[in-house]
């Protein structure tokens, strides 16, 4: 059925042309390593010839890095340059309004728990799209640190952007720490959007890269 014209935004009211609609709908979002960019703190360059803008791209924990999507139909539109000169904002003030409407996802979003014995495992797969950046939120790593901290270690993985899995590591465990770091890999490999195949560690609130056993 053919949409009413007037039914439909005015380019100008559209997120990525006006700050006021996208405000609300931007998201922050995890790449792997090495993902490439402009900060956003420099001269800012129009793209030439129809050309897409570079990509808004902050540094990440554990050498990650951030960008910052608008969700649409079927697919997400990454921020560039091109939309920070038509809303007239800055990288940070971008990156603030992400993380608050990460952080107001996060308080309803579902986390999954299972226990065997002295194994914890809890994640976040609702699939929205947010999952692995919820470790971008403090109190969504102090409510990790909270629920594992019984653990020697907690352990963390971040395979695609539709997961964040972390585990408690006890003492003499060394084969669930394998395991671990084996399901982190696999999952990576398979995903469509992929992010980090390594497993990080959690320590004092910080993610941290995961330090390999001696004998490793």
């Amino acid at each position: 059925m053919k949409q009413d014209p007037a039914s439909r935004p005015a380019p100008s009211l559209a997120p990525e042309h006006h700050w006021a609609a996208a405000a609300g709908l931007i998201r922050p979002a995890l790449r792997p390593v090495g993902t490439t960019g402009a900060d956003g703190s420099g001269p800012l360059v129009p793209a030439r010839n129809g050309a897409a803008g570079q990509p808004i791209v902050r540094p990440g924990p554990a050498g990650l890095a951030i960008v910052y999507v608008l969700p649409g139909r079927g697919f997400d539109v990454v921020v560039g340059v091109d939309h920070l000169l038509a809303w007239g904002v800055g990288a940070d003030e971008v990156h603030a309004a992400a993380i608050a409407n990460l952080g107001s996802w996060s308080s309803g979003a579902a986390w999954e728990d299972e226990v065997d014995g002295h194994r914890r495992v809890v994640w976040s797969d609702a699939g929205e799209g947010l999952d692995a950046a919820r470790i971008l939120l403090a109190e969504v790593r102090a409510r990790l640190a909270t629920d594992l901290g019984h653990a020697r270690r907690i352990l963390v993985g971040l395979p695609e952007r539709h997961l964040l899995v972390a585990a408690a590591l006890v003492d003499d465990d060394d084969d669930f720490a394998a395991s671990f770091a084996d399901y982190v890999a696999d999952r990576a490999r398979a995903a469509d959007e992929p992010i980090d195949d390594r497993v990080f560690e959690l320590i004092d609130g910080e993610l941290v890269a995961l330090e390999p056993s001696p004998e490793g």
